[in-house]
């Protein structure tokens, strides 16, 4: 069976809900294909961080007064390094701004958007559809789906992938650059003795960075990272061993740690598809970059590729999905993607670097870069809103 869409998004996960909300903004029709039941995501616990740009975002689709009841912002940012007394700390009232980021459940996020997608006619969601093929041409593309058993085709003058790299990025012919760090990364969530007063907690040990993000009244998610034989085991222990493991690598700013929950690891890579003219084909959000989470930047940078081109799709002078329009989307992503990919970057080489001596650079540095206002606020304004 074959039918024929303006604009056809292939991931419906929250960057491909926000570029289609953000084209029905001003009645551009999409077709959103999801592999998942409709909803299915709403229960998924896993928390995001998201930056204050990326607040500005959602309340530009309207929907952040729904979201900010289940968001908990992060006023703080406290940086240290273990073994040494050199800190930094950031705060938002610095920056005149209301948080320097919040976070906030998958689940709550994709309810929210979920519901938003029905109140437009322009958008189509068919979910249970597993995208098969992309093929492109000068004149269109054409995907290929696989649901309940039937296959179908969609004709579009532009193809958005945005399934977060999961199988199509070679049945479309394009190349990926990776690099593996070898490293894992174990998320959770856990409770403290002490409230957490919104602050998060960025730790660099010898085998690699934590972050204890405020999530709830009391609770923190947190993101462990580092080698991974180090992170493997830390699945194995029981409840109290690995509290107090934790306890031991993370130091006292908030007591004792008295719960945790369900405990998951991920490998960690940096990646990012090689540049091309792909004609009416578009890849954005983890799809086209994949990013090490130690400053939280990926999905922020995900959302800011969805707000970019729905500004091209909207503003473009060019025919949709042609090489002139997509060379200007590339181009108005490629600042902002490369310093989040280079940034990331240097942090996980800087702080997970034995070397002798450079323990003390790095608290040294750590030192300095508390008392330059100027980078600091460099960093909060990158941080926030990409470029």
């Amino acid at each position: 069976m074959a039918s024929s869409e303006n604009i056809v998004i292939v991931g419906g996960g929250p960057v491909g809900m926000v570029l289609s909300l953000l084209l029905a903004k001003h009645h551009v029709p999409t077709t959103l294909l999801e592999v998942r039941k409709q909803g299915a995501s709403n229960q998924d616990t896993r928390a995001l961080a998201l930056s204050y740009g990326t607040r500005r975002i959602f309340e530009k689709l309207g929907i952040w007064q729904s979201l900010s009841a289940n968001a908990t912002a992060i006023n703080t940012i406290h940086v240290s390094q273990k073994g040494s007394l050199g800190r930094s700390v950031l705060q938002a009232s610095d920056y005149e701004q209301e948080a320097l980021g919040y976070v906030l459940s998958y689940g709550a996020l994709c309810t929210v958007l979920n519901a938003e997608l029905q109140r437009f006619s322009d958008i189509q969601l068919i979910d249970e559809a597993q995208a098969e093929a992309i093929n492109y041409d000068a004149i269109r593309a054409t995907i290929s789906y696989r649901r309940h058993g039937e296959v179908f085709q969609l004709n579009s003058s532009l193809a958005v992938l945005a399934d977060g790299g999961r199988s199509l990025e070679e049945a479309a012919g394009l190349k990926r650059e990776t690099k593996e760090y070898g490293h894992d990364a174990l998320i959770t969530k856990v409770s403290a003795e002490l409230p957490h007063y919104n602050i998060a907690y960025e730790r660099f040990t010898s085998d690699g960075p934590m972050a204890l993000l405020p999530n709830g009244e009391r609770d923190f998610s947190l993101v462990w990272t580092g080698k991974k034989a180090s992170i493997t085991p830390l699945l194995d222990l029981s409840d109290a061993e690995f509290l107090a493991q934790f306890h031991t690598q993370f130091g006292d700013r908030v007591g004792r740690f008295l719960s945790v929950e369900k405990r998951v690891t991920f490998p960690l890579r940096l990646s990012q598809l090689q540049e091309a003219a792909t004609p009416h084909l578009v890849v954005i959000g983890n799809a086209a970059q994949t990013m090490h989470p130690v400053a939280g930047q990926g999905f922020n940078v995900g959302l800011r590729d969805a707000e970019l081109l729905a500004q091209q799709i909207v503003h473009t002078t060019t025919p949709l999905g042609s090489e002139e329009m997509l060379a200007a989307y590339r181009a108005s992503r490629k600042t902002d993607t490369q310093h989040g990919l280079l940034f990331t970057d240097f942090l996980v080489n800087i702080f997970s670097n034995d070397i002798l001596g450079f323990a003390k650079l790095r608290s040294a540095g750590l030192g300095l870069f508390d008392i330059a206002k100027p980078v600091k606020r460099y960093l909060v304004r990158k941080m926030s809103f990409g470029k």
